[in-house]
């Protein structure tokens, strides 16, 4: 059973990313992201400006949705999904995080296209209960 510190660091992950992906909320992302953010990510420039750059660079169409979540002390793991943000495909991302002090304070992530029913040789969806219908 999660920790109380564990299920504190997961809802705080969960409205960080809410608050800037889906509300392009930049003020109010301030407070999750720590000034000194280290970013890890191969996709995104360094620290909390690289990352609110990238978001300020994306279609407001973007859309994240968080699906599994699993924390360990001060450690969280996200699978989630970017869609609607102008590639041919969704993203499907376990975002890696490590808090300190109630601020994110570090990223990690392991990104793939999300494949189509078509595409997918497991014949299960890569998120959630469905497969994605692009258009």
């Amino acid at each position: 059973m999660a920790s109380e510190l564990e299920e504190k660091n997961k809802a705080l992950v969960l409205r960080a990313f809410d608050t800037l992906f889906n509300k392009r909320d930049y003020a109010a992302a301030e407070q999750f992201w720590s000034p000194q953010y280290i970013q890890h990510s191969a996709h995104i420039a360094p620290g909390r400006k690289g990352l609110f750059d990238l978001v300020k660079s994306l279609p407001p169409s973007l859309k994240y949705e968080a699906g599994t979540i699993v924390a360990e002390g001060n450690s969280v793991i996200v699978h989630g999904r970017f869609s609607e943000f102008g590639a041919p495909a969704n993203w499907i991302a376990a975002d890696i995080l490590r808090i300190e002090s109630g601020l994110l304070v570090e990223h990690w992530d392991v990104i793939q296209n999300e494949a189509t029913e078509e595409q997918s040789k497991s014949g299960a969806p890569m998120f959630g209960g469905t497969f994605p219908q692009y258009k």
